[in-house]
């Protein structure tokens, strides 16, 4: 079993426990030696951040290749239409290339906290919310999204990764929880027991008994002696 921390990050806290200019760092909200972020939540973001001092738990998490959606509710600016949200289900073509599909729905406002501070709004032009789910990682996504749909984002809170949610978590609040690691998905695939580093290592360097019979150089029998 491993160890996973969720924490509801606040907005305006790096997603790292030390900054040379002095800004505001997980240090303050998680005192548990030894564990680490897996993935990364933007400085201007909110909501839920998973830590973990288990490498393997860490790499499941945060790698790209595994494809855990993460949710995302975005507050943008405008009324979204059904238009904006059918082309974020499609897919939007960003600087870095076509992101892949997501789950996309107009929502009313969350009941969440409020942000501090304010997010900046104009009182001629109206917000509406958004629940986006992606399974990429690339940096400041969604706010790409919006914006590439005509909504640009001005609050984002993350709600869930995987089966993971913040469930009332305030913000700086967290919980821990014990997670067990499941088979690597090749493993399953293929039926094959996941094996450890070091156990792969060891059978690899062990000499098989047959192959070493098989190096002995060959004795010559019935060897003739000279004639004298």
């Amino acid at each position: 079993m491993s160890k996973l921390i969720l924490l509801n990050k606040p907005f305006g806290v790096l997603c790292q426990f030390t900054d040379p200019e002095g800004r505001p760092t997980l240090a303050s909200y998680i005192t548990q030696p030894g564990v680490y972020a897996a993935g990364r939540l933007d400085y201007d973001s909110e909501g839920l951040l998973l830590l973990t001092a288990d490498g393997q738990l860490q790499h499941r998490i945060a790698h790209p290749r595994n494809k855990l959606p993460k949710t995302y509710w975005a507050q943008v600016e405008g009324a979204v239409t059904e238009e904006a949200l059918r082309a974020l289900r499609k897919g939007v073509t960003l600087k870095d290339g076509l992101t892949a599909p997501a789950k996309a729905r107009a929502i009313s406002a969350p009941d969440i906290w409020p942000r501090t501070p304010p997010i900046r709004e104009r009182q001629s032009i109206p917000t509406s919310w958004i629940e986006l789910t992606i399974s990429e990682g690339r940096n400041r996504q969604v706010r790409r999204m919006t914006a590439a749909v005509g909504f640009p984002t001005l609050r984002l809170v993350r709600c869930a990764i995987g089966n993971w949610r913040l469930d009332g978590l305030a913000p700086g609040e967290s919980r821990s929880l014990e997670v067990h690691l499941p088979d690597m998905p090749e493993d399953k695939a293929s039926g094959r027991k996941p094996r450890t580093a070091g156990a792969t290592r060891q059978q690899q360097s062990a000499p098989r008994r047959d192959d070493r019979s098989a190096k002995r150089p060959a004795t010559r029998r019935n060897k003739r002696r000279p004639n004298r």
